[in-house]
C-alpha cells in the first residue's frame, strides 16, 4: 500500500488570505495648549495632562476631563 504525502502548497503573494493584521493607530500624545476637536463637545484647548491617562479640555462653555485614548477626540 502506498502512503500519500501532501505536497507543500504554493505561496501566492496576491492571495486575499495573506493579509497582515491591521495595526492599531498610534495613541495620540497631548500637551498643554494643544487644540483638539471632540465629536460631541466641538473645538477645545488642552488645559492639563494627567500622565497620559486623562486630559482636561476647555471647550469654551465648560471644562471636561476626558480619559485617553479617546476615539471621539482628535488633535488638530
Amino acid at each position: 500500500m502506498k502512503t500519500d504525502h501532501a505536497t507543500p502548497r504554493r505561496h501566492l503573494a496576491t492571495s486575499p488570505f495573506n493579509k497582515q493584521p491591521v495595526a492599531a493607530p498610534p495613541v495620540e500624545e497631548y500637551a498643554v495648549h494643544d487644540q483638539v476637536t471632540h465629536d460631541r463637545y466641538g473645538l477645545g484647548r488642552i488645559v492639563t495632562v494627567e500622565d497620559g491617562t486623562a486630559v482636561t479640555v476647555d471647550f469654551g462653555s465648560r471644562l471636561m476631563r476626558i480619559n485617553t485614548p479617546c476615539a471621539k477626540m482628535a488633535k488638530l
